[in-house]
């Protein structure tokens, strides 16, 4: 049995297992496999969920995909993660209607 491979995680500030191997290609995968935690990861797979749902992305769409990363890497890497501007959860009084699709 390999041991498990740890990361100082840059989300989560502290020393956890790391990801077996890098989410997707390039540069940017290479950074969260070298710095982001197991559970940041899992963390984030939510919040992927919540941008692409509010956002109503089309991940056939390339310009959607490359949103998409770009949130992944404020999400991991920026001064602060939040929720997307406007978002109110679903069943709160006063939620915005959802935006025009284009």
């Amino acid at each position: 049995m390999e041991p498990v491979r740890m990361v100082d995680c840059v989300k989560l500030g502290r020393r956890l297992p790391g990801l077996a191997a890098a989410p997707s290609g390039g540069a940017l995968g290479q950074r969260i496999f070298e710095n982001v935690s197991a559970d940041a990861w899992n963390m984030w797979e939510e919040q992927s969920k919540l941008v692409i749902n509010h956002y109503q992305l089309v991940l056939a769409d390339p310009e959607a995909r490359a949103f998409l990363r770009e949130q992944m890497e404020e999400y991991f890497f920026g001064e602060d993660a939040q929720v997307p501007e406007g978002y109110t959860p679903p069943g709160s009084k006063g939620a915005p209607a959802a935006p025009a699709k284009k």
